[in-house]
């Protein structure tokens, strides 16, 4: 279910919602292959009517299932939104879209969470990555060392 509130009643007065909004509803297209929301979206906001506008305020908090972008180990990150305030206009070219007296805040939501979501997320800022390490080559006899990162065999290409 969206997050939605009834227009009709924050003409009376303000009102606080407070809950979780699962992953599947923020539609959240990720193409990032080292992020996973998979824990819902938890909310505390306030909703009120300003003019001919809806002003929400709030908190809002997401954690996220991440590999590390260097060396591939998971870990969580958080995501929280705090204070946290949109505006939905009610009149004029950018109004929101009200349907049976509910106005809609899921888009504002997953605007903003869309844009703090990490694009190469790192377990730590100093993330050294893979270890890399040297193996023995069994070439006659010759005992040389032999690097067997992914690299090596890039490095024997010749362009």
């Amino acid at each position: 279910m969206p997050l939605q509130v009834n227009i009709r009643h924050l003409e009376a007065k303000e009102i606080v919602l407070q809950g979780e909004l699962p992953v599947a509803e923020l539609d959240l297209d990720q193409h990032d292959e080292l992020v996973h929301p998979r824990l819902p979206l938890r909310y505390d906001v306030t909703a009120q009517m300003l003019d001919a506008a809806i002003l929400v305020q709030g908190r809002l908090e997401l954690t996220l299932d991440c590999e590390c972008a260097r060396c591939l180990k998971p870990f969580q990150f958080q995501i929280e939104l705090a204070p946290w305030a949109a505006h939905m206009p009610l009149e004029g070219p950018e109004k929101a879209v009200i349907k049976d007296d509910l106005a809609d805040l899921t888009p504002l939501v997953r605007e903003d969470i869309l844009l703090e979501l990490p694009q190469h997320p790192l377990c730590e800022a100093d993330c050294a990555g893979l270890p890399v390490r040297a193996k023995e080559s069994k070439t006659k006899g010759a005992g040389q060392m032999e690097n067997s990162s992914a690299w090596s065999e890039l490095n024997k290409l010749k362009f």
